[in-house]
């Protein structure tokens, strides 16, 4: 059973930066970050492709970026330019097959953006 913990969140103003990290227990191939805002359902913010490469959602493209230190077990998000829209629980995922359904879930950091 792979545990993830994540940590970073915070309250902010909107124009803020934050870094968000997830540590894995253990190496995992593909990791990712979503997020659900008040009374919003949950909705994918970052992920790690089989491919390689990084989708992100429309909503953050150009202002967040997703990275991994594998010496660490670590995936982190940094958050540029933060909007009152993006307060949300952000929680990390992973999945071993890159694949379909994510395998474990972390408990989430709360990202409070104030305007």
């Amino acid at each position: 059973q792979v545990q993830l913990v994540e940590s970073g969140g915070g309250s902010v103003q909107a124009g803020g930066s934050l870094t968000l990290s997830c540590a894995a227990s253990e190496y995992i191939r593909c990791m990712g970050w979503f997020r659900q805002g008040p009374g919003k359902e949950r909705e994918g913010v970052a992920a790690e492709q089989s491919d390689g490469s990084i989708a992100y959602a429309d909503s953050v493209k150009g202002r967040f970026t997703l990275s991994r230190d594998n010496a660490k077990n670590t995936l982190y998000l940094r958050m540029n330019n933060l909007k009152p829209n993006d307060t949300a629980m952000y929680i990390c995922a992973a999945r071993r097959r890159c694949i379909g359904r994510y395998d474990y879930w972390g408990q989430g950091t709360q990202v409070t953006v104030s305007s």
